[in-house]
């Protein structure tokens, strides 16, 4: 019998189905519940179990993980007859691993207490191939005690590890990061699109680039999308989106001034109005080649 904690997964979606896979293969037991039949039926052959409710998927679950994409999910599966705190067990340990406002986690985390249930706030970053590879980054928000237990289970899923602070600051984090990553993508597309009107080799150009202080995680992640034109989703414009709302209404809150995240929110914005919305954020690129006269 194994000693680790049971664990329910809601959330089967790009991000969630090789996340619960890699609990599975490092021998947690793991019911999964999503609205996909297909997203059960890959979690089942991966050894998994599938669970028709999220009551049914909590029940009896120590350990519940939560990897849907925005607040009105995840307010969705938590609360009401049917969800998570109505029907997990005292004592659970909840594990919001969206990316949803830092106010959202801090009401959670109220609610659920009430009910007996410990919550920790903890967004990921690494994208897809991160999921994949359980080398994501993993900000966390909660009491420390919580996050001591759930250390192994992130050991299973990410790289780095870190509590961030009380509830709602790993949301805070992962706003920061995702302000970061688009502003990054943004530049890399701007110098991608100029170095192709100036006749250069795009890849040796790339290639270099990566290798002296221009270099970076979302170069290194994103190089082939550009090169390729391959937008298949890793991590959607709809959802960086959300995310760039998340962090301008919370720099607003705060008082800080974001003059350069602000106007890639703008791109990333009129990039979804143009239909590119289910594209990788990657796709940011298509919106600089449209300004630069190109017809994409």
């Amino acid at each position: 019998m194994s000693t680790l904690p049971k664990v329910a997964w809601i959330g089967l979606g790009i991000m969630g189905s090789p996340m619960s896979e890699n609990l599975v293969k490092a021998g947690y037991d793991v019911t999964g519940h999503t609205l996909e039949r297909e997203k059960l039926d890959r979690l089942t052959a991966a050894g998994g179990t599938a669970a028709a409710s999220v009551a049914e998927a909590v029940r009896d679950a120590d350990v519940i993980v939560t990897m849907v994409p925005a607040s009105p999910q995840v307010e969705a599966v938590a609360y009401g007859p049917d969800g998570i705190l109505e029907n997990a067990r005292r004592g659970a340990l909840l594990i919001d691993m969206s990316s949803i406002t830092p106010q959202t986690s801090v009401d959670l985390a109220a609610a659920a207490k009430e009910k007996g249930i410990r919550v920790l706030d903890a967004p990921v970053s690494g994208g897809e191939a991160g999921a994949i590879e359980a080398v994501l980054s993993i900000m966390a928000g909660g009491d420390q005690a919580d996050f001591d237990e759930a250390k192994p289970l992130f050991e299973a899923l990410g790289k780095t590890i870190v509590r961030c602070g009380p509830h709602g600051s790993g949301q805070t984090v992962k706003a920061a990061n995702q302000l970061i990553v688009a502003v990054n993508i943004q530049a890399c597309a701007e110098a991608v699109v100029f170095l192709e009107k100036s006749g250069v080799d795009l890849a040796a150009a790339l290639d270099v680039l990566g290798g002296g202080l221009a270099g970076s995680t979302v170069l290194a992640r994103k190089k082939d999308n550009f090169l390729k034109r391959d937008f298949t989703p890793g991590f959607r414009i709809d959802l960086h989106h959300k995310d760039m709302g998340i962090v301008t209404d919370a720099a607003r809150t705060v008082g800080a001034a974001l003059p350069v995240g602000a106007v890639v929110a703008q791109l990333v914005a009129s990039l979804r109005a143009q239909g590119d919305g289910g594209l990788d954020h990657s796709a940011l690129l298509r919106a600089v080649e449209r300004l630069s006269g190109a017809r994409v």
